[in-house]
């Protein structure tokens, strides 16, 4: 499926808002591709793609899982806004063609997993790194880029599980995992 074709799917899917964000995403991951010398039509495929899932009401992404057989963990159960990733790597592969790559990103683009991709790594740090988040150290961020995607991609997991345990929340396994993949594997 072309991008113009997938970039009208998600529009009727999303708010104005949500919509935005997700075009920032795939600007930012368009950058961050050519940076990094991958395919720049994937990255964009997935950045505007992302949170397809997002606004779906969380009683609705419960019997979505259900229906399509999605495994889930306890905190996804206690947290249903986390499950917008797993259901958009099954909408995007059934109904937009992606492959399980592309899929795999938007499934852990928001709390990353053990020896992440490529286009993983992109797709984390364009999420959090989009134009209109106003990411605070996005100067230091660039310059960590500059050295290291891992370091990078390492640095957001950090803010992420601090901003977690401010906020007395959980912690999804799968960053932990992440994060301590990167340390143990990663150029850090």
């Amino acid at each position: 499926m072309e991008l113009e074709e997938i970039k009208e799917i998600v529009k009727q899917r999303l708010s104005k808002k949500r919509f935005y964000h997700c075009e920032c995403v795939m600007n930012r991951s368009i950058e961050l591709a050519k940076k990094f010398g991958i395919d720049i039509e994937t990255a964009a495929k997935v950045g505007i793609a992302h949170d397809i899932a997002k606004e779906i009401p969380d009683d609705e992404k419960l019997k979505y899982i259900e229906k399509n057989n999605i495994k889930i963990d306890e905190i996804e159960k206690e947290n249903p806004s986390l499950l917008h990733a797993k259901i958009g790597e099954d909408i995007v592969i059934k109904e937009l063609g992606f492959t399980s790559e592309m899929g795999q990103a938007i499934r852990t683009h928001t709390t990353g997993i053990e020896n992440m991709s490529l286009l993983d790594k992109i797709l984390f740090i364009a999420d959090r790194t989009s134009n209109e988040r106003g990411f605070a150290d996005i100067e230091h961020l660039n310059s960590l880029l500059d050295e290291s995607i891992d370091k990078a991609v390492l640095y957001i997991i950090d803010k992420k599980i601090m901003l977690q345990i401010e906020k007395k929340a959980t912690v999804h396994p799968d960053s932990i995992i992440a994060r301590n993949y990167l340390i143990k594997n990663g150029k850090i």
